[in-house]
């Protein structure tokens, strides 16, 4: 019986099927990979954008969409379009650049010696220190401080008759003083509230910056004969600029967004007009005036909106002075 043997170089069907499956399992691999590449670092930022389209930016163009209609509290589903009137109403009150006014002035005397102390206190802290983490722990205390207990206890402290700081003040013949009822002492008193609770945090973000500064840079500096003093101005300053500059944006924007204080610092009695004169009436308390007080949407909406404006004029402004100061160090 005669038999037939394969060709040399033949392959079987089965080694040819198995080798084509192999091969197309192998190709969409490689193209589900390359899939999750390109695919997966969008899927890992994704809920970020979304809790910030949520809660960021509709919330935004909602405010946007509103400031140019004229809205009730008490009518929320009625709305009449009434374009810029809502953005001409306030710029044309005297209140509102009153409370501008007073955002600005708070603002620069809470911030200024704010971050002054904060940047001594973190210098302080930096050496080597015994219990170093329980004077941490004091320093950030104020800043766990719910602003409304602050606030409420620094308005008993502030009382014009039977305050803590007058009676002091009294033991060295002093009258006593209407810390809620001044121009400026309303606003000192503010301002006092707002450097309590902040400094240590601002301290602690310097602290952390200093520690980061190469030892090598205080050793040449040491070698070369510079006092401490010398080393802080020369070494510590130039390296904490970029943080000192993130501590005044962020306090700027703390600024003006000032509300509690201002609100509760004669116990919430005239805080919610920011003074029987408006002596220290804030734009966040402005707007709490129009949008929950007299229930004018539109007009608070024109508020929230003017502050981001004047936010985004003070950013630019600290974008500008920080290059000249960076080219001015180069």
């Amino acid at each position: 019986m005669a038999t037939t043997t394969p060709t040399r170089g033949a392959k079987s069907p089965h080694t040819g099927g198995s080798g084509s499956a192999s091969t197309e399992r192998s190709a969409w691999r490689s193209r589900l990979w390359r899939l999750d590449d390109k695919v997966s670092p969008y899927a890992y930022i994704a809920p970020f954008f979304l809790v910030f389209g949520a809660f960021g930016l509709y919330p935004l163009l909602y405010t946007g969409w509103i400031a140019l209609h004229r809205v009730e509290m008490t009518s929320l589903d009625q709305s009449e379009w009434v374009g810029f009137e809502n953005f001409t109403k306030i710029l044309q009150d005297s209140e509102f650049w009153t409370a501008v006014s007073n955002t600005f002035i708070i603002g620069v005397i809470s911030t200024v010696p704010q971050l002054l102390v904060a940047l001594g206190l973190a210098h302080l802290l930096n050496y080597k220190l015994r219990a170093s983490t329980f004077w941490r722990t004091i320093i950030l205390t104020p800043y766990a401080t719910s602003v409304a207990t602050a606030a409420l206890v620094f308005a008993l402290v502030f009382r014009a008759d039977g305050g803590l700081l007058n009676w002091v003040l009294g033991f060295f013949g002093a009258d006593n003083i209407d810390w809620g009822n001044g121009h400026w002492t309303s606003k000192i008193a503010i301002s006092i509230i707002v450097i309590w609770r902040w400094t240590g945090y601002n301290a602690l973000i310097y602290l952390a910056a200093m520690q980061a500064v190469p030892t090598d840079l205080y050793e040449a500096a040491s070698i070369d004969g510079a006092s401490r003093w010398q080393q802080f101005r020369k070494v510590t300053i130039p390296s904490l600029r970029p943080t000192i500059l993130f501590t005044i944006v962020i306090s700027t924007i703390g600024s003006m967004q000032l509300f509690g204080e201002p609100l509760l610092l004669q116990g919430g009695t005239l805080g919610s007009v920011g003074g029987s004169e408006h002596q220290y009436e804030t734009l966040s308390i402005y707007l709490f005036n129009y949008g929950w007080k007299l229930q004018h949407l539109g007009p608070a909406a024109a508020v929230a909106w003017a502050m981001l404006v004047l936010l985004l004029l003070i950013a630019l402004i600290n974008w500008i002075v920080s290059r000249f100061v960076r080219k001015s160090a180069a």
